[in-house]
């Protein structure tokens, strides 16, 4: 069997990235090797998403996929952007960090958001190809949903009347941002 290092020590990702991943691959996470997460230092999410698969790639010979994700929201500036993680460290969970979303687009009109990921992958050769996947929608007024994670239960996917919070596993990771940069991964390589 084929291995495949997922570079991620977020367990929601972790699981998303494995189910787009085929079969024949066995899929291995940072935290099994014992390996910790580099520093995010890129200023875009194509920059920390290669950054970080240069970093594991450095204790494996075999492929390995990393992305960086986030948030981007239109009233704010596009933040919590590649921070988006960070945001929610800092006010103690992505509750709290979405507590705190809700209330700065308040009076806001334009709710306007995409969810961004960036997916780097490296083979054995060393080959790097990083894409981009881009879902626009909206954030919603209150958190709804206890499915998915991070900022699922706020952002509204364009076309659609829920947040990913409220939609089943199956349905948000066959059209979210990660599945997006998934397909374009694929038009490039053969994973």
């Amino acid at each position: 069997m084929k291995k495949i290092l997922i570079g991620t020590h977020n367990n929601g990702k972790f699981k998303e990235i494995a189910y787009l991943l085929p079969k024949i691959y066995k899929k291995i996470s940072p935290l099994k090797l014992k390996i910790k997460s580099p520093k995010e230092t890129g200023k875009s999410f194509k920059t920390n998403a290669r950054l970080k698969v240069k970093f594991f790639s450095k204790f494996v010979n075999y492929g390995v996929i990393s992305d960086d994700s986030g948030l981007c929201i239109k009233a704010l500036n596009n933040r919590p952007g590649i921070f988006s993680a960070r945001l929610a460290k800092k006010h103690g969970s992505f509750l709290k960090a979405m507590k705190f979303i809700l209330k700065k687009l308040k009076n806001k009109k334009n709710r306007n958001a995409t969810f961004v990921c960036s997916l780097s992958y490296k083979d054995e050769k060393g080959k790097i190809i990083t894409v981009q996947g881009n879902l626009k929608g909206t954030i919603s007024n209150k958190i709804i949903g206890k499915k998915g994670f991070g900022y699922d239960p706020i952002f509204i996917p364009k076309g659609k009347k829920i947040t990913f919070g409220q939609m089943t596993k199956i349905k948000k990771m066959r059209m979210d941002h990660r599945f997006l940069a998934y397909k374009k991964l694929l038009k490039k390589v053969k994973i």
